[in-house]
């Protein structure tokens, strides 16, 4: 059986990689019998092929001080050529297949129209070929513009056989939009799948050297352009608040890696913070380090292993964190992260809000690294999350399997029938 996947595989946001492995690694666990294809809805092939770091950072710039009525106009002009070139290709990879699914990630967003684009031309050529199609593990953000709405509600053209969601914001926003159904349950994200793409030789830091504190650091312009609150709400998102808090936990006795999910643009803020002349000497001293930048989901999750905590705003850093059983602290800025430490019963470990101060984030820190992860509810969690794609593995075979026990019968009569004459 063939499976076409759609999401974002490649991004420079190694999340999205790390968490389409998992689907890939979920989806063939039974066997040989289901082969695997993920197709990047930005067309890229491969780690590393975005290109551009100085050419994108400063477009997202422009983006972010653009009206939104401009920012929809420059997305689709830019979309439109690059969607009519793959259009061809994935109506013949969805043509060759037996399934499609559309997932997991944040996909059904609607940001200034790019995935509602990308994924209403998925939907346009599964119903065309009516293949039977899951959507699996989706973020769903709160608000859609007409248009998005239109595109997104492609989906009930098609032969939906699996449709969930990450969390219940996520639930609780598709229910807005799809009022009358379909309805989505809610499974956890696939990125909890993390740990079984790792092996396990691997040994923690001597307990001897101080520990690590791993610093995820994003660009404050992605943390404002996609935000779901106020900016101003969202914590640690300025160089000198970057500089009080590493000073803090160095103070501690901790030492501090600072590191990013592979985009660039995270990779360059890390470089300013670092060449602030306190962060320097600290530096010289050993006390704190910049990770070089991730090329492959396989060099995030080294960078993730070598450190006793995480802090981060990216959700798959927390995500992949809680998979390996490293203590983490997440921050606010969109509802996913809130609702992935929701979803694990860690909610005391998220900050959020304008009153956060780096005080608060160093204690809770602390207290993170102290506290560890309670390892039965992590069993339970990591369970939770086998059965989610389990399901949908079940639920795309079904017709297969189903096809398989009408040929057998077939035979077992015909068999019958020659036996009698």
């Amino acid at each position: 059986m063939k499976i076409v996947v759609f999401n974002v595989k490649y991004s420079e946001n190694l999340g999205d990689g790390l968490l389409a492995q998992c689907v890939e690694a979920g989806l063939t666990k039974e066997g040989g019998h289901i082969e695997v294809e993920t197709i990047d809805l930005a067309g890229r092939e491969g780690f590393g092929t975005s290109g551009g770091s100085g050419r994108r950072q400063q477009a997202l710039k422009v983006l972010h001080r653009l009206p939104g009525f401009a920012r929809r106009w420059a997305v689709g002009y830019v979309l439109g050529r690059s969607l009519r070139k793959l259009r061809g290709r994935w109506d013949a990879k969805i043509a060759a297949a037996d399934a499609v699914v559309i997932g997991g990630g944040n996909l059904f967003q609607d940001d200034d129209l790019n995935f509602p684009l990308k994924v209403g031309t998925v939907l346009d050529s599964v119903r065309r070929h009516n293949r039977p199609l899951a959507i699996y593990a989706v973020g769903v953000s709160g608000h859609w513009s007409a248009p998005a709405a239109r595109l997104f509600g492609r989906l009930k053209q098609t032969n939906l056989v699996h449709l969930s969601v990450r969390d219940s914001f996520a639930q609780d926003s598709w229910r807005r939009h799809f009022p009358n159904g379909p309805e989505a349950t809610v499974v956890h994200d696939p990125g909890l799948l993390a740990r079984t793409l790792v092996s396990d030789d691997y040994s923690p830091a001597s307990p001897k050297r101080r520990p690590i504190i791993g610093l995820c650091v994003t660009e404050p312009v992605i943390l404002q352009r996609h935000a779901s609150q106020k900016a101003s709400a969202i914590p640690l998102q300025d160089i000198a608040e970057y500089r009080d808090l590493i000073r803090l936990l160095v103070q501690d006795g901790y030492r501090v890696c600072l590191f990013c999910n592979g985009a660039s643009e995270d990779q360059i803020f890390a470089q300013r913070i670092m060449d602030e002349v306190l962060m320097h000497r600290l530096a010289l001293s050993g006390a704190l380090q910049l990770a070089p930048r991730p090329r492959a989901p396989e060099e995030l999750i080294r960078i993730l292993r070598s450190a006793n905590v995480i802090l981060a705003h990216r959700l798959h850093a927390c995500i992949a964190a809680y998979s390996l059983g490293i203590p983490h602290v997440g921050l606010g800025w969109d509802k996913k992260v809130e609702g992935f430490f929701r979803s694990v019963g860690r909610q005391s470990y998220f900050l959020n809000g304008s009153g956060t101060s780096v005080s608060d984030i160093a204690r809770l820190l602390r207290a993170a690294d102290s506290e560890g992860i309670e390892s039965h509810h992590h069993r339970v969690i990591m369970a939770e999350a086998e059965a989610g794609i389990a399901d949908m593995r079940r639920n795309l075979t079904r017709r297969d399997q189903n096809i398989a026990a009408e040929m057998s019968s077939v035979i077992r009569n015909d068999h019958r029938a020659a036996a009698s004459n």
